[in-house]
């Protein structure tokens, strides 16, 4: 499924969204919140927090409403992912069967993540990879965990767990090795448990 954002010409900040790609000052930056706000006297303004896609550095960036910004041209297709080659991370195109290798730091910490097979959406601009995303959560299997002492179902207490990717989050103490387990692939935190 390829869907375009934006679009390679002049727009205003008033059709920014979530996701967007603006091109300023030839760096590309994502958008990861904005807000329309108009103070008790003046212009109205829109705020936004934007991310570098390059160094991955986030920013509060405040534009005048109708401001003339350029929007990038970003194509969003989904891949699976088939496994990491040494060189970076190998994704297969879905419609296309087409292959492609991303470098690992385009992938970051979603290399955390990552199983053989997982459908991720990869974002492109012209023809280079600037980011993935994930699904909100993943269901990973504990690989190593410290047993529970007897008792240990109560609530609120944790201990580290290794889970198959090589990650280790917290979870609750009555987690047992073998185990599956959701886990937020934004804020890494274990969800719950996945039932057989």
């Amino acid at each position: 499924m390829n869907a375009l954002i934006g679009k390679a010409s002049v727009a205003t900040t008033n059709d920014i969204k979530n996701g967007t790609v603006l091109d300023l000052d030839g760096q590309l930056w994502q958008v990861l919140w904005f807000q329309h706000h108009k103070p008790g006297k003046g212009n109205t303004v829109v705020r936004t927090k934007i991310k570098n896609i390059v160094n991955g550095k986030t920013v509060d960036r405040t534009f005048q409403a109708d401001t003339k910004i350029d929007m990038a041209q970003v194509d969003r297709s989904d891949m699976q992912y088939l496994y990491e080659d040494g060189t970076g991370y190998v994704v297969m195109d879905t419609t296309t069967y087409d292959q492609l290798t991303i470098p690992a730091e385009v992938f970051g910490d979603a290399k955390d993540y990552l199983l053989e097979g997982m459908t991720i959406t990869v974002a492109t601009h012209d023809g280079n990879p600037l980011y993935i995303d994930l699904p909100a959560s993943v269901e990973l299997e504990v690989t190593y965990t410290e047993p529970g002492l007897q008792g240990d179902r109560s609530t609120g207490g944790t201990k580290p767990a290794t889970l198959e990717t090589g990650k280790q989050i917290q979870v609750p103490l009555f987690i047992t090795t073998g185990e599956k387990v959701k886990v937020s692939t934004e804020s890494g935190e274990y969800l719950g448990r996945v039932n057989a």
